[in-house]
């Protein structure tokens, strides 16, 4: 059957219609970003695709093409063995590699032959990028938010959570990101996705969203961790309606010292990332925040942080960029429990209609 091709800027809107996204790249390639969805079946693995552009500079292309087609025939036959001998004729394929080449022709030639109803993508992941890109700014302004604010340590997140669990629609940055938005922020273990991957995914929450219904979304800066956050989805948050989070301080500290356990539990690195504070707060203070949690005074530190650093930023920060937090809804809880989370959660979707 022959092989169609599909342009990027419809197979954006045409993604649920076939049975399965084959993205032909490298590991490496898939890793680092890829269509939302898509399963990868290497044409060439990492270390041969090495081979093989080695071989094409330092040999001559017509030999590196003899050895690459043998290793693509090879592999091309093992993901068929494996994935194809159960699938129907009426499987249809949605194929890719980085510019719609050799990679996914080949696989999509032999898939065809077999007599599957395949169809490339034009111009492979790098048309797909960049039509991803422009859809993401098209659709960013399209949705209704809700911007939850309050001071670091209020419990954002938490609601934030609380309300996907009520079944309203959330936009959890920080989730998507890996990454908890301030400089002592990063996750041990968890390495953030690429910026390629992190726009990939806030695409497919924004493409998931019902227009009609609001979606909750955290006050975050430009960027979260090392990741920026499209201009077009930061200019509709900030001047969407807000949510005044707030906590007293003690449960702030409390919040904070649990979702942080890992610097309680490990005070060096603790000890070690306000370092990064230096500059801001000066040698003299973070060395008298060291010498406290080395002595066991963590949450007097963490409050410290909170009084002193944190919160100022932040009210900065909010009034001026949050056109709309002057007439926030005021969600003043009394402590950090699940309890008043959900009771929250509850209100702010029965006001949202």
């Amino acid at each position: 059957m022959p092989v169609q091709t599909l342009p990027a800027t419809e197979a954006i809107s045409r993604l649920a219609t076939f049975d399965a996204i084959i993205d032909a790249r490298t590991e490496d390639e898939h890793a680092l970003d890829h269509v939302p969805g898509a399963v990868n079946w290497p044409t060439l693995d990492n270390l041969q695709r090495i081979e093989i552009g080695t071989m094409y500079k330092q040999v001559n292309p017509f030999e590196a093409k003899k050895r690459g087609a043998a290793l693509s025939a090879r592999n091309i036959a093992a993901h068929i063995e494996r994935e194809v001998i159960d699938k129907p004729r009426g499987w249809r394929p949605l194929v890719y590699c980085w510019r719609g080449g050799n990679r996914s022709g080949a696989l999509a030639t032999i898939l065809g032959a077999i007599g599957f109803q395949v169809t490339l993508i034009e111009g492979g992941y790098k048309a797909w990028r960049a039509a991803l890109v422009e859809d993401l700014e098209r659709l960013a302004p399209t949705l209704h938010y809700r911007v939850i604010c309050g001071p670091t340590g209020s419990g954002k997140t938490r609601l934030l959570h609380a309300l996907a669990a009520e079944g309203a629609q959330v936009l959890d940055l920080e989730g998507l990101a890996c990454h908890r938005s301030s400089v002592l922020g990063h996750l041990p273990g968890q390495p953030q996705p690429s910026q390629k991957h992190f726009d990939s995914l806030l695409w497919a929450r924004l493409k998931g969203f019902d227009p009609a219904r609001v979606v909750y979304v955290e006050s975050e800066s430009k960027k979260v961790g090392n990741l920026r956050v499209p201009d077009a989805l930061m200019d509709a948050m900030r001047s969407s309606p807000c949510v005044d989070l707030q906590l007293p301080d003690n449960e702030r500290v409390g919040l904070l010292l649990e979702d942080y356990d890992f610097f309680v539990q490990d005070p060096d690195h603790f000890c070690s990332r306000l370092q990064a504070l230096a500059e801001l707060r000066g040698r003299e203070v973070v060395n008298g925040w060291v010498e406290q949690i080395r002595a066991g005074r963590t949450p007097e530190v963490v409050l410290d942080l909170l009084l002193q650093h944190y919160d100022p930023m932040y009210a900065a920060s909010i009034r001026r960029n949050f056109v709309q937090y002057g007439q926030a809804i005021v969600c003043a809880l009394p402590d950090r429990s699940a309890a008043s989370m959900g009771q929250a959660a509850r209100a702010l979707v029965s006001s949202s209609g």
